[in-house]
């Protein structure tokens, strides 16, 4: 039992604790509560395995509920794409809720603080009240509007209701302590007027209420034990107390914010404004471009939902907020694709080689694995021709011992097919090769059995036929920024650090296997990383985004 313990993260402890003291398992309940204003990003992933994984691990329900109470920021299309997002990570929620779905309830009880003198209806503007709410260092001082009658204060709510008011005019603010040293406890607003059309409930509603009068309160209605939030919420927790105190009965549960740190990504942002941003200027094409933080952007990358779960597990949560280098994630990524994804040969920067000594007008099928790691996915045919496509960088006409691709004078292996040696080149007028011209071994395919198939050259190149191929679109997308944190610099705008490379678009020439290749189906492209074939595609041209490399090169060049 000790071995388990020391096995649980701080809140799993605090579960267990209270399962111990309080608590019975079926009271369990757990909720991930996005606000519906934007695309949820790698940071909300990990929320919403933390939360979602509690519910597998105690067999307790989880709620998705939408924290839908600003309309002027919030759309359906985030509400709906949301629910997108938490589908394809693997999860499955018990209820769908809206804090728009307790706007009553919320005004009913709002009703009630102001009889018991705990609420009241301020006139002040949101600067004079923002100017006598003090600063850490020095108390507030009461609002002149904070000693109305009772009376007063439930006509003007009515009247703010209504819609009889303008924007700004009147709040309804909770009258707690105005030198309380928590600044959020110094009378707090709980519902501002706001003229605006709610994706669910259209024009009935002209009042709004505040974060932090709804998130316990809709926590309190749906029975949730345990309300996770990052370590910003932590002094907000007096005040989702203060708030319960004035509604919980007894008979029910009493639900508990307790708060874990944030795990920061490297080279991005995850700031929704910061993102917006991006997508306003140009710099990326929308929220799912694949260089976008967003978990559209990185399911249209290529990005699998267990390598993101995987990711999430593997950072686990703690008390401290630290910096989690992307190259773990895309770590994680590599190691879900390599299991899953099926080996093709594709040609990014090609270069001529001409087997001279091959029969021209051949066509050759050779049998080539899918994949080594799963013995499962077969092998398929690939078509070996007299002329074929290699990459540029995999030739040079002079080279030292360490080079162990193709050189004149010198032997490769072309994969699961022959054994090749350079014999000479074609230039054009500027010096540029045109052409390789090679000859191969009869007796070396790969698999023949044969001795001479046995043969051990220290290289290994990937090809494709170039009559036998086509071309594809390749989106060569890297990291979109350059520093490791391009929003913590006070003399900087995180703008400046946007990465001039993050996406270059090549023609390529891929095997004809990927001709049936379809939206979503991701590969590995051999000796060059893993793709994914883009939403962008159609019958008459196929476009992969790359996903990530087989290596991780930013390493070398920090």
């Amino acid at each position: 039992m000790s071995e388990t313990k020391e096995s649980l993260n701080f809140i799993e402890h605090i579960i267990e604790n209270d399962l111990s003291e309080s608590y019975s398992k079926d009271q369990l309940r757990f909720r991930f509560p996005p606000e519906p204003n934007g695309y949820l990003h790698i940071g909300h992933a990990s929320a919403i395995c933390l939360n979602f994984g509690l519910g597998l691990k105690y067999n307790a329900p989880v709620n998705l509920r939408f924290d839908d109470t600003n309309p002027a920021k919030e759309e359906q299309e985030y509400v709906d794409a949301i629910k997108k997002d938490v589908a394809w990570l693997g999860y499955e929620w018990d209820n769908e809720c809206y804090a728009s779905d307790y706007f009553q309830q919320l005004y009913d009880w709002a009703i009630e603080l102001i009889k018991n003198d705990k609420a009241y209806v301020d006139s002040q503007t949101s600067e004079e009240i923002a100017t006598q709410k003090g600063t850490p260092n020095t108390p507030g001082t009461d609002s002149p509007h904070r000693n109305r009658s009772v009376e007063k204060n439930l006509e003007l709510l009515e009247k703010m209701k209504n819609g009889e008011f303008s924007e700004g005019e009147h709040v309804l603010r909770a009258k707690i302590d105005m030198a309380s040293p928590n600044m959020l406890m110094r009378d707090p607003v709980m519902y501002r007027v706001l003229h605006k059309h709610h994706h669910r409930t259209g024009t009935d509603w002209k009042i709004f209420p505040m974060y932090d009068w709804t998130h316990g309160e809709s926590d309190y209605i749906e029975q949730v034990s345990h309300s996770f939030c990052t370590l910003e919420f932590l002094p907000h927790r007096e005040l989702y107390d203060w708030f319960l105190d004035q509604v919980h009965e007894i008979k029910n549960l009493r639900p508990k914010q307790r708060e874990f740190a944030r795990r920061n990504l490297s080279h991005t942002v995850v700031s929704k404004r910061k993102l917006a941003r991006l997508v306003e200027d140009g710099i990326v094409t929308g929220w799912d471009d694949p260089r976008m933080p967003t978990i559209s952007g990185l399911r249209r990358r290529g990005y699998t939902p267990e390598s993101i779960r995987n990711f999430a597990e593997s950072i686990g949560v703690g008390k401290r907020e630290n910096l989690i280098d992307v190259s773990h994630l895309e770590y994680c990524v590599r190691e879900d694709l390599n299991k899953k994804a099926p080996r093709v040969m594709t040609v990014l920067n090609p270069v001529k080689l001409v087997i001279t000594n091959y029969p021209e007008g051949e066509v050759e099928w050779l049998t080539s694995e899918n994949n080594p790691e799963d013995e499962s996915a077969g092998s398929r045919e690939v078509p070996f021709t007299r002329e074929l496509y290699i990459e540029r960088e995999d030739f040079k006409e002079e080279a030292n011992r360490k080079f162990f691709r193709l050189t004149l004078g010198k032997e490769v292996r072309l994969k699961n097919a022959y054994i090749i040696k350079g014999e000479s080149v074609v230039k054009d007028s500027e010096g540029n090769i045109m052409e390789i011209h090679c000859t191969y071994d009869p007796d070396s395919k790969s698999g023949s059995g044969s001795e001479a198939s046995m043969r051990k050259v220290k290289g290994t190149l990937h090809w494709v036929s170039i009559s036998e191929g086509f071309s594809v679109e390749v989106r060569m997308y890297d990291r979109l920024f350059t520093d490791p944190s391009p929003d913590t610099h006070k003399d900087k705008d995180f703008m400046d650090f946007v990465n001039p490379d993050s996406l270059n678009v090549i023609t390529a020439h891929a095997e004809p296997s990927l001709r049936e290749a379809k939206e979503g189906d991701r590969f590995q492209f051999q000796r060059l990383g893993y793709f994914v074939v883009d939403r962008d595609s159609t019958e008459d041209s196929i476009v992969f985004n790359r996903t990530v490399p087989l290596r991780d090169s930013w390493a070398k060049i920090s």
